[in-house]
């Protein structure tokens, strides 16, 4: 029996969603970091467009007031029935209503990426959660979206991770010996941060020799350079820019992958 198509639609507000869109559908124009030097090493690789089957905006934070009395009225009208939402930029009222109009249509699961702390604050990701499990729904408030990973007792969440295979980095990493040096001759996304930045941190890597200076120097660079969606305000609960936490996130995987030796 065939597996049916894991279904995702996006809430959103501002650009961050509308990147993690184009990442997804592989849009050839999207990834231009590399420049002139693009040799498209991700382009025909993959495309995730079926899983897509919509993409809803709202109104912006700044165009609403401070206080939305009635959310409701600027939830959207029609809500596809798919398995998963991913919510992003929305007002605090808009995103806290949310849970309960998505449940009706039978939507099974939602994540709320944390790029940055002042639009989703602890308090109102433990209300989140607690709606979700009152309406249960699988909810995952990655901070930032590149953390997140697959979870027992969460399969919907699990079947996005593993399926689209975005969320946390993973890669496959083989070297050479050249000369006196050990240097990274091949680099393989096995599953990718979901604005895309792994596949140019990999294609970064190749001729970097692997010992840990110059290893995280060039991750850093290629990291910053891509660059990271994430804040750099220092997010009060980890007491590190999410910004900081996501180039941990993607070193700690390079590092990883050149010790792993079962193939991926």
């Amino acid at each position: 029996m065939t597996k049916e198509t894991l279904t995702v639609v996006f809430i959103y507000s501002g650009e961050f969603a509308e990147g993690v869109i184009r990442n997804l559908i592989n849009d050839p124009s999207f990834c231009k970091s590399c420049g002139l030097y693009c040799d498209s090493c991700k382009y025909n690789v993959y495309s995730h467009v079926s899983n897509i089957l919509a993409a809803i905006q709202l109104p912006a934070p700044f165009e609403l007031p401070a206080f939305v009395d009635d959310p409701e009225k600027y939830m959207p009208k029609k809500i596809p029935k798919v398995d998963l939402c991913v919510a992003s930029g929305l007002h605090k009222d808009l995103l806290l209503e949310l849970p309960h109009h998505i449940q009706k249509v039978g939507i099974e699961g939602l994540i709320v990426p944390i790029e940055d702390f002042v639009e989703i604050p602890s308090g109102l990701r433990k209300q989140l959660q607690e709606r979700g499990m009152e309406l249960g729904l699988e909810t995952a408030f990655p901070k930032p979206f590149c953390s997140l990973k697959s979870a027992e007792g969460k399969p919907i969440i699990s079947r996005f991770v593993n399926e689209l295979k975005i969320g946390r980095p993973l890669l496959k990493i083989s070297t050479v010996k050249r000369g006196k040096h050990e240097v990274i001759d091949s680099t393989v996304v096995r599953r990718s941060a979901p604005c895309g930045s792994t596949w140019y941190v990999a294609k970064k890597l190749i001729g970097v020799e692997p010992q840990k200076e110059i290893l995280y120097d060039a991750v850093a660079k290629a990291h910053h350079s891509y660059p990271c969606t994430a804040t750099m305000s220092i997010d009060p609960e980890v007491k590190e820019p999410i910004l900081h936490i996501g180039g941990f996130i993607i070193r700690e995987e390079v590092e990883k992958a050149l010790t792993r030796t079962n193939d991926l």
